[in-house]
């Protein structure tokens, strides 16, 4: 299939499988913005779900306490509920 062909989702599929990435990575390489990579992402995790791949998240991490608790993995957090920094790390998201 042409590159031009591919949907959005596809894409993202495509290079979640080559490399891991964070949202802000993520939309670089696909000419997105963050928040449409983590919105095509939640449709991507479900496309895989049932197959024999997996959809990967590493959750964002405070950077100044350490907290990596957050409910919603596929979310840009704004600032860390327990030290209420707002120095987090992106979620990383990858498929294998």
């Amino acid at each position: 299939m042409r590159e031009a062909d591919e949907t959005t989702r596809q894409r993202l599929a495509d290079a979640l499988r080559s490399e891991p990435g964070t949202p802000s990575e993520l939309a670089v390489r696909l000419e997105l913005t963050p928040e449409s990579v983590l919105r095509h992402a939640e449709h991507v995790s479900r496309s895989v779900d049932g197959t024999d791949e997996q959809f990967l998240v590493a959750p964002p991490t405070c950077q100044d306490c350490g907290f990596d608790a957050f409910d919603d993995l596929l979310n840009r957090p704004s600032r860390c509920p327990e030290c209420k920094s707002e120095s987090l790390s992106e979620p990383a998201l990858t498929i294998e």
